[in-house]
Parts: C-alpha cells; structure tokens; sequence
C-alpha cells in the first residue's frame, strides 16, 4: 500500500485520468460535473479507514517538537478573543442554539451534497479538530473548526462561526480565523487550507481574500437552500 506521501508515476495518472474521461463521456459530463466529481473525491480520500488512524496518530506525535507541545494544547489568544478546547459537556448546548438561525446552518452544510452534517457527527470524529471562541472572560462568542485533518497530507477544511448574533459585524470572526489558521500552520503543519462559501455571503467572500484564500472553482446551483438554488465557491489558502 503506498503511503500519504508518495505519489503515483505520471503516465500511470495520465492512463487512469483517460480511462475515466472515456468512461465519464459516456455519461454526458459536463465541465461542472468533473469539477463536483474532482470535490467528492476529495472529500472521500479525507475519509480515515480504521487502520490508518492509529498510524497517523502516532506519526502527528512524533512531528511535534517539545516547543510546539506547549502551543499544541489551547487556548490561543488575540486582542479581544480566545479559542479554548470545544468542551461536548457544555459547548454542544451552546452550539445548537446557534445553528437555529441561517449562519449556523451554513456552519454544518456539507460543500458537496449540500444536506447538514450531524452535529454529534462532527463533535465526535476523530479527525476533526473544534475550537470554542470566548471572550477572555470566558463568555462563548463562536466556534472554529478543522474538518477532515489529514496530517499525511498536510490538508484540511476550515470553518468558522460567530454564533452570537450581537457579536457579528465587529471583526471578531477575522480575528479568530486569523489565529486559529496560525495554529493551523503551525502546530498541525498543514499546508493546504480550504473551505467552500455560498456566493451570495459577500461578506465571508471579502473576509476569506483579505486573509489569503483564493477562488479555486465555482459549483454552478450546486445547494438549494431556503427555496433558491446557489452557487457555492471553494476557496484555498497554500501556506508556503
């Protein structure tokens, strides 16, 4: 079995991208349905088999100097803000009574098929990593998210939430992304980092380019959502 980190010769890929691309014309694709193609496949090659995670675990420790073992365990902080551990005990609570309103159900619609993820599902994995946004008196503001982290290749998709609505409009979800994309780099070593956005969220658009993420494609009416199809742009940020 090859390893994360190895990659396939470049004739063999060419034969396997051919073989598709003449099997897939058979089916009628059209230029958007390689592009969700390319996001699903994505998706499942996040996906951990049971076997692999005890490997990565133990090969995410070994990558962690002893300096960055102090900066591994939370909380981080900036100016107004800190993100601590997600707590279930308290935290899921909290959570659920912001994902009432419309901004907390785009924090747990899946980018590709467009149905809400489960937020027990997402708590409970393995592979995600959950930070709770407070205030430094500890009052929770928001929330942050790595899904999908795969530490063999370096990836994975970034959410984020101000889930009390008197604390939106005031920077603190820039400020908190800020950060937690540091720790991102830093700590988890990850090289890629993406995440997927509605069209019509200018505001999360302008916030995402002013922090360095870029439109790497557009699934054309790929949601329906609230009785209206929508575009959804899948935005990524390479750290050098």
């Amino acid at each position: 079995m090859k390893s994360a980190g190895d990659k396939l010769p470049d004739q063999t890929l060419e034969t396997l991208v051919r073989s598709f691309f003449k099997e897939s014309s058979m089916y009628g694709f059209s230029q958007i349905d390689y592009v969700r193609f390319v996001n699903m496949l994505l998706d499942l090659s996040m996906e951990p088999v049971a076997s692999e995670a005890e490997s990565v675990s133990k090969s995410r420790s070994k990558e962690i100097s002893d300096d960055e073992v102090r900066i591994l365990d939370l909380p981080i902080e900036s100016k107004r803000i800190r993100i601590r551990k997600f707590d279930p005990d308290t935290d899921i609570e909290v959570m659920k009574k912001w994902l009432r309103d419309k901004s907390g159900r785009q924090f747990l619609l899946s980018r590709v098929t467009a149905k809400a993820i489960d937020l027990d599902r997402i708590v409970n994995d393995d592979w995600n990593i959950l930070g709770m946004i407070t205030t430094h008196d500890g009052v929770p503001v928001g929330c942050v998210a790595y899904l999908g982290f795969n530490s063999g290749q370096r990836k994975a998709e970034l959410r984020k939430l101000i889930g009390e609505p008197s604390m939106r409009g005031m920077g603190l979800a820039k400020e908190a992304t800020k950060i937690w994309i540091r720790y991102g780099v830093t700590v988890l070593k990850l090289k890629k980092i993406h995440l997927s956005t509605l069209d019509t969220d200018i505001r999360n658009i302008r916030l995402n380019e002013a922090l360095g993420f870029k439109v790497e494609g557009i699934l054309r009416n790929e949601i329906y959502l609230d009785g209206v199809y929508r575009d959804v742009l899948r935005m990524g940020l390479w750290n050098e």
